[in-house]
């Protein structure tokens, strides 16, 4: 099973990483520790612990219906979450006004007033009136020198460049498509349907797709496996549909052309073949693996829709709710700091578990043959 803790979505300490590799490669070069470690996982593999089979009968039985208890504790938590889930509905419609003047400041179908664009900088706080001026001045300068840009340009690009988790996916084919990317959104699904959110990438006219909006819907649920209720940890990401693309001739970045030559065997002449073959793109992220009915997906699907689905939830978690402060670079310092703190508590609490830090925090994991996504 593939666990990826939500806080998570920030990234672990290089240190970290440096020494966990270190161990793994001094376990890799000693036989005998991967031989004493095999053995004590093949003896714990399916078994459960000495101490419940030493309890007498009626003690087992009273454990059982502790169990049953807490079974029911899982359907009662799967509850608050689909609460949660309303809360979070209710909310985005007060926060859509907000984003949705964000959108036309980025896109300049709107000013911001004077007063609107106030914002007093920490590095200002100590200049004296002379040298505001004086740098108030210099920046008029520069802007008569410069042409008049409209709105923010580059906006989503420049946060996609700024997070390491989206630049990843980026390419430089990618990039100029992104400049017309106007706005994401997230879309809840209406009271009463089924658990879901879609984003929604909205693009203004461009020369290489017919679409104005891309989507992407991640479908989830909120109740405990009846075969494992002991494993529920709240929302779960199922499965996530994409959009078809209706990419202009010749403009899919998606896939590429290929020429290999071909010698004939019984001839021995050759031929040059060209062949279309899939290409690194962002814009695969709207063509997600498909989950067959049986649910078993091979290795690099299934790491394909891990991946997915981490992205999916922190764009909806974070991206949207903060863009102008990954567009700035500040929220990148946040996380930052964050993992820090959190690195901090891991150390000196021996009790600590970023699982339980807050009833709130999500967090994703796929199981084998492609199961749910715990939000």
């Amino acid at each position: 099973m593939l666990v990826l803790n939500s806080n998570l979505l920030t990234y672990s300490g290089k240190h970290t990483k440096c020494l966990a590799r270190q161990l793994t490669v001094q376990m890799m070069q000693n036989p005998q520790i991967l031989a004493a470690l095999q053995e004590r996982l093949d003896g714990l593999n399916g078994s459960p612990s000495g101490y419940m089979e030493s309890l007498p009968k009626v003690v087992k039985r009273r454990v059982n219906a502790l169990k049953n208890l807490q079974v029911k504790c899982a359907h009662i938590e799967a509850k608050f979450y689909e609460e949660v889930h309303e809360l979070e509905r209710k909310y985005a419609a007060l926060y859509q006004p907000l984003f949705d003047k964000r959108s036309d400041i980025v896109k300049a179908a709107y000013e911001p007033t004077d007063e609107e664009c106030e914002w007093k900088a920490d590095e200002e706080e100590e200049l004296t009136d002379e040298m505001k001026e004086k740098a108030k001045l210099e920046e008029e300068k520069k802007d008569e020198e410069k042409e008049d840009p409209k709105g923010i340009p580059e906006f989503w690009l420049t946060v996609f460049k700024n997070v390491d988790l989206l630049s990843d996916m980026l390419q430089e084919h990618d990039e100029p498509i992104l400049k017309h990317l106007q706005d994401i959104k997230v879309k809840f699904s209406d009271p009463g349907q089924p658990m879901s959110f879609t984003l929604e990438f909205h693009f203004e006219a461009n020369d290489f797709f017919t679409n104005t909006m891309l989507t992407k819907t991640y479908k989830m649920r909120s109740e405990p496996d009846e075969n494992d209720p002991f494993s529920f940890d709240g929302p779960e990401i199922m499965c996530c549909t994409g959009c078809t693309i209706d990419w202009t001739k010749g403009k899919n970045v998606t896939l590429k052309t290929i020429k290999k030559k071909q010698k004939h065997k019984g001839r021995g002449t050759v031929r040059t073949v060209t062949k279309t073959v899939p290409n690194d793109s962002f814009f695969n992220f709207f063509t997600p693996p498909e989950v067959p009915e049986n649910g078993e997906l091979d290795e690099d699907s299934e790491a394909v829709l891990a991946a997915d689905f981490e992205i999916g939830h922190f764009i909806r978690e974070r991206i949207v709710p903060r863009a102008v402060l990954y567009f700035t670079g500040e929220a990148i310092e946040d996380d930052d700091d964050d993992e820090g703190e959190e690195e901090a508590d891991e150390e000196n609490d021996p009790d600590y578990d970023p699982k339980v830090s807050s009833p709130l925090h999500t967090h994703t994991h796929t199981h084998t043959h492609t199961q749910p996504v715990p939000l």
